[in-house]
């Protein structure tokens, strides 16, 4: 009598050893990852366009049956987080999506992976993409306007870009050659901080833009002082950030604001 084939079950590792994911395999999984939004629906969120970021790794993990199955199934529920950091997510599932196929770790650990990270990173890609990056470089740009006319809209298009793919690439990279130390790494990029820092450039560009705009169009409007009451109202605007900043009684600086306002009236 021959010895039956043991079959694994549903959800479990395969008894055979698991294919390697080539470079090729990687790389459509992080281009299908660009699409995370393109079947989003208000049931799962952004569920489907997971699973079909990471259908070319489970399709080389799992042979076609059960297992493949469950690999898809499990992938299938409510996921919702910011669409640029989403990468690292992505990168982590391959991660313990290996480990899984190699009988190393259990499906759940894959499932409590995105529960975990989904909620945090959201909140950091807004304030990083959203509050940081989009503002500071549309204040740029835009303050580039007198000089480059409508190629600031490029300028635009080409930096946000570059610097979000730049960023989609190395988090991608992170969670799928760390998996659970992920956060260790995100921790230490520190986008926070970037983002602070972003936030200044965006205030700086719009106040230089503003300073521009005052002069040109108050010098033909208001006359010869129109110039020098720009200028203090971009000092009123220094001034009033450093007083904030050092804890100064707002009201002061509405006196100043008001002091200013007054010479305006009685010049112009």
């Amino acid at each position: 009598m021959s010895t039956p084939v043991p079959v694994a079950p549903s959800g479990s590792a395969p008894s055979h050893p698991p294919a390697r994911l080539g470079r090729g395999t990687v790389l459509r999984v992080f281009l299908r990852s660009l699409f995370l939004q393109a079947s989003w629906n208000p049931k799962g969120m952004q569920n489907l366009g997971l699973a079909y970021a990471v259908y070319p790794a489970l399709e080389r993990l799992y042979p076609p049956g059960p297992l493949r199955e469950a690999a898809v199934r499990r992938h299938l529920v409510f996921f919702n987080t910011h669409p640029y950091v989403a990468a690292a997510i992505v990168g982590g599932v391959v991660n313990h999506e290996q480990k899984i196929a190699r009988g190393e770790e259990t499906p759940d650990r894959v499932v409590s992976f995105k529960a975990a990270l989904m909620g945090p990173l959201a909140a950091l890609g807004d304030g990083f993409f959203w509050l940081s990056l989009k503002p500071a470089v549309g204040g740029l740009c835009a303050a580039m306007v007198p000089l480059l006319g409508v190629w600031a809209v490029a300028l635009f298009l080409v930096l946000y870009n570059l610097v979000h793919l730049l960023l989609r690439i190395r988090l991608y990279w992170l969670g799928l050659s760390l998996g659970d130390r992920l956060v260790e790494a995100v921790a230490r990029v520190n986008l926070p901080a970037k983002g602070a820092r972003l936030r200044g450039v965006a205030a700086a560009s719009a106040g230089g833009l503003a300073a521009w705009l005052a002069v040109s169009f108050g010098a033909t409007a208001g006359g010869t002082w129109a110039v020098f009451l720009s200028v203090g109202c971009l000092a009123v605007g220094v001034l009033a950030y450093v007083a904030v900043s050092r804890r100064v009684p707002t009201y002061l600086v509405l006196y100043a604001a008001a002091g200013l306002a007054c010479a305006a009236g009685a010049f112009l």
